[in-house]
């Protein structure tokens, strides 16, 4: 995993930026059961459900106003799943260098989004009404824009190529990750 290649402490403190209803908890968890997560959202609703799911296993934190209510250098990482592209594309630049200011110096921003290169990802984002005010965002944006606010690229890699329908073929996978076609991509950046 990145946060053992990049030597991140497994029992450090992570941020979910954009967490919502906790969807990205269970897995975290799995890869990570000794870290402590903190999940932070606009949502006010969105948290409270991912609270009586979770409880007190992961901190949640209320961000009405979108701001990040955090010490500078107050997490060894962070992640954002599929959260830029609800995001005004001119508001990106500002939300980067908070994220970087909250991050320890040499800690992992990982940010996971829809590709717009892929067909069927375009049309499943413009068919989803939670995602009707959406503006995709490819992998090459993303990392300019990460690079103007202090963060360098670590890694991209493109992931999803094959349906449920084609499940059999997912691990192929590992051998398409440069390939900018898969449904997802995630850029990893240092801060």
């Amino acid at each position: 995993s990145l946060v053992n290649e990049m030597g991140l402490p497994s029992n450090g403190r992570y941020l979910d930026f954009g967490g919502g209803i906790g969807a990205s908890i269970g897995p975290f968890r799995e890869h990570m059961p000794q870290a402590k997560l903190v999940s932070a959202d606009i949502s006010a609703e969105s948290l409270a459900m991912s609270k009586r799911i979770y409880g007190d296993a992961v901190e949640h934190v209320w961000m009405p106003d979108g701001t990040l209510p955090f010490a500078t250098a107050e997490f060894d990482g962070a992640f954002a799943c599929c959260v830029f592209h609800h995001v005004p594309h001119e508001q990106h630049l500002n939300l980067l260098r908070e994220l970087r200011r909250v991050i320890k110096p040499g800690g992992l921003l990982m940010i996971y989004e829809h590709n717009p290169y892929n067909p069927l990802t375009v049309r499943s984002v413009r068919t989803c009404p939670f995602d009707e005010n959406a503006v995709l965002l490819n992998a090459s944006q993303l990392q300019r824009t990460s690079v103007a606010a202090g963060l360098r690229t670590y890694k991209c890699d493109y992931r999803v190529f094959f349906p449920a329908a084609l499940a059999k073929l997912r691990p192929l996978e590992n051998w398409l990750r440069w390939f900018p076609l898969g449904a997802q991509y995630f850029v990893a950046l240092k801060a």
